[in-house]
C-alpha cells in the first residue's frame, strides 16, 4: 500500500467517527460527562480528517488543491467551537454550537459529494446541489438549536 492510499483508509475511518460521534454528541444531554467525552473524540477524529485532507491534497494537487482549502475551512469550524468552549470565551456556548455544527455539515458535505453517486436515492441529486443541500438545512437548525439553548443559559442567569 502507497502513503496516498494509507492517508485514505485513516480519512475514511476518521470521517467515519466524526460522522457517528457528531451524532451522538448532539443527541446526548448537553452536560460534561457523556456530550464532552464524545466531543473530545469528535474533535480528534476531525483534527485527523484535516491532517490526512492536507497530506492528500498536496500529494495531488492538481486534482485536489480544493481539499486543502475545504480542511483548513470545516476543521477552522471544528476548532473555533471546541476553543470557544475549552477557554470559556465570551458568548461561548453560540460560538461553540455554531462551530460545531457548522463543522458537521462540511463532514455531511464531503461524505455526500463523494460517495452520493453510489448511495441510492441520493445519486439522483445533482453533484452541485449536494455541495449545498447540508448548508441549506443545517443552517437554519443551528440557528434554532443556538437560541433555544442561549435562551435556557440566559434564564438560568436572570434566576440566579
Amino acid at each position: 500500500m502507497d502513503i496516498f492510499t494509507i492517508m485514505l483508509v485513516i480519512h475514511i475511518i476518521a470521517g467515519s467517527v466524526c460522522l457517528l460521534t457528531g451524532a451522538i454528541a448532539s443527541i446526548v444531554k448537553k452536560k460534561i460527562g457523556s456530550h464532552t467525552m464524545v466531543g473530545e473524540v469528535y474533535h480528534g477524529g476531525y483534527l485527523v480528517i484535516f491532517i490526512t485532507s492536507v497530506v492528500m491534497a498536496i500529494m495531488n494537487w492538481s486534482e485536489s488543491a480544493y481539499l486543502f482549502y475545504i480542511a483548513i475551512f470545516s476543521y477552522g469550524l471544528a476548532l473555533f467551537g471546541y476553543l470557544a468552549r475549552k477557554l470559556l470565551w465570551k458568548n461561548w456556548l453560540t460560538m461553540h454550537i455554531g462551530g460545531m455544527l457548522g463543522s458537521y455539515i462540511g463532514v455531511i458535505t464531503a461524505t455526500l459529494v463523494v460517495n452520493g453517486s453510489k448511495i441510492p436515492l441520493v445519486s439522483e441529486i445533482p453533484t452541485l446541489l449536494l455541495w449545498f443541500i447540508p448548508t441549506i438545512v443545517g443552517t437554519p437548525i443551528i440557528s434554532v438549536v443556538s437560541r433555544r439553548y442561549t435562551n435556557r443559559t440566559q434564564s438560568k442567569e436572570i434566576m440566579q
